[in-house]
This record gives C-alpha cells, structure tokens and sequence, in this order.
C-alpha cells in the first residue's frame, strides 16, 4: 500500500511539472501593431514576439489564445489563462484586484500630423484646427475634454484607421491616438509623422492572478533582462520604428517585483540581473 502511494504522490508530481511546461496566455488579437491575424494564420505583432520570447526564455511552450479584449481579464481570474500578454494599462483600480508584472512599455499619446506640415510642440498651435479621433476612445474624451482651452474641434470616426485617413485626405489636420498605434500608422503610411506626445505617467504590464505571485515574478525576471540586453528596445523598432528613449519602461527594469507605487508591488530586495 505505501508503495502505492508512493508512487501516485510521484505521478501527481510529474503531472504538476508537466503542466508547468506550458503557459496557456491570452491577448486582442486586432491590436495591431501588438497582435493582429498574419496571412498564413495566427497572429503577430510586439505582443506576440514578446510572448514567444519569454516561452524561450523559461523553456516553456506558449499556447497564445487570441479573444476580445473584454473578456480577458474576467478569463484570468477563471483561471482560463495563466496570465494575460494584451496591452494592460496598470491603474490603482486593477492593481487591487489583480498582480502585475513591472511595466514595459509607456502607454502615452501621441499625434499623427501629415508628413508635410510644421511639427507641434505646443498643443496651442492646433488652435482653429481639426482633431481626428476614434469614436468614444480615451483620446476622443481627451480631446473633447479640452476643446475649449486648446480651440481646437474634434471629430470621432468609427476606427482609429478612419481617423487617420482622415488626416491624410485633408478632412483632420490632426489624429490623436495611443503612442504605439499613432507610430505603426506613420511607419507604414509616409504621408503622415508622428508628433506632439503627451505623457500620461502610466504604463503597460502584464495581469496576473493575485495568488499566482510565482508565476509573476519567474516571468517579471525575463522581462527585467529582455530590458537590459536591448531585446525590448528591438522589438519596439521592429514594430513601431521607435527607438526607446533613454529612461522609459522599455529600458528601465525596476527593482522589486510588480510596479513601483501600486498594489501588488513586492520589493524583498530582488535586483534585476541576468
């Protein structure tokens, strides 16, 4: 009997570490430039490279599932994925109620202008001029927001896309959208160019459950020495034809684990080495 049970307990374990070879991970797959469908099948994008990388990292395979982002993080805490790869804007609110990896990547916005025009390094210089946005996004209740103060007029579209055909047609004098997004559109358009970026101070990190510290921590360290050894910095010119600014979540690994100034952070001393 105890030889039995021996050897079910030594099943058990190899069972465990097993399923510990594989990460089943979830993520938009119509975030383009960070997830969207390839010819071939499947998807690609900074957040898929950024995927596979940490797989290889850790040895383990990656099962990358590509839903709509609203059902993600509800997938998560059902314990569907074992965490999330999408673009996730860490906040005080998620932070309680969710662990997240350290940021890395700043999540700001940014300003697509026609390729031809002066660059704007004031937002007063849109004064009189038309703003491009996609339809009740964060930068369309941005921009509305301050219509008044800034003069400018807004006009929401049904995507993104739109927004910026807008600009190139000469309909917008301007399009304001998510820093990544706003780069993939100048890096695959040359009639428009990136410029005003305001900073907003947060950043993307990656959800996970908050009794899964672990797992967080063993994928937080990959992305602390992706940082270091400039694979980050990489993907990002690959992706959105930006080098990383000295400084930004791209290239700054932090101590501890999780982000500095939110729920879930864990200092303990750990340092970021490779």
């Amino acid at each position: 009997m105890r030889k039995i049970m021996i050897g079910a307990a030594l099943a058990a374990l190899a069972c465990a570490a097993v399923a510990q070879e594989k990460y089943t991970v979830a993520l938009d797959g119509t975030f383009a430039p960070h997830a969207m469908p390839k010819l071939g099948g499947g998807v690609e994008g900074f957040n898929v490279d950024l995927a596979n990388l940490i797989g290889e990292r850790l040895g383990v395979e990656m099962d990358i599932v590509a839903t709509q982002f609203s059902g993600i993080l509800p997938g998560l805490q059902a314990g569907t994925y074992d965490f999330v790869v999408a673009p996730t804007t860490i906040t005080q609110e998620r932070a309680e109620n969710l662990l997240f990896s350290e940021g890395y990547l700043n999540t700001d916005f940014q300003f697509l202008i026609p390729a031809d025009a002066e660059d704007v390094t004031d937002l007063k210089q849109l004064a009189g001029k038309t703003v491009a946005v996609n339809k009740g996004s964060a930068y369309d209740s941005w921009a509305r927001g301050l219509a008044e103060e800034i003069g400018w007029t807004v006009e929401s579209y049904g995507t993104n896309t739109d927004a910026v055909q807008a600009v190139i047609a000469g309909r917008a004098d301007a399009n304001v959208a998510g820093n990544t997004v706003s780069a993939w559109a100048a890096k695959k358009n040359s009639a428009v160019k990136l410029s005003y970026l305001h900073e907003t101070g947060l950043v993307w990190g990656m959800p996970f459950r908050q009794d899964d510290a672990a797992t967080r921590d063993k994928v937080e360290a990959v992305i602390e020495c992706l940082k270091i050894d400039g694979t980050i910095a990489g993907l990002s010119e690959k992706w959105f034809g930006v080098t990383p600014a000295a400084g930004s979540a791209a290239v700054t690994p932090q101590p501890g684990f999780g982000q500095p100034g939110f729920p879930g952070y864990e200092d303990g001393g750990h340092k970021p080495s490779c």
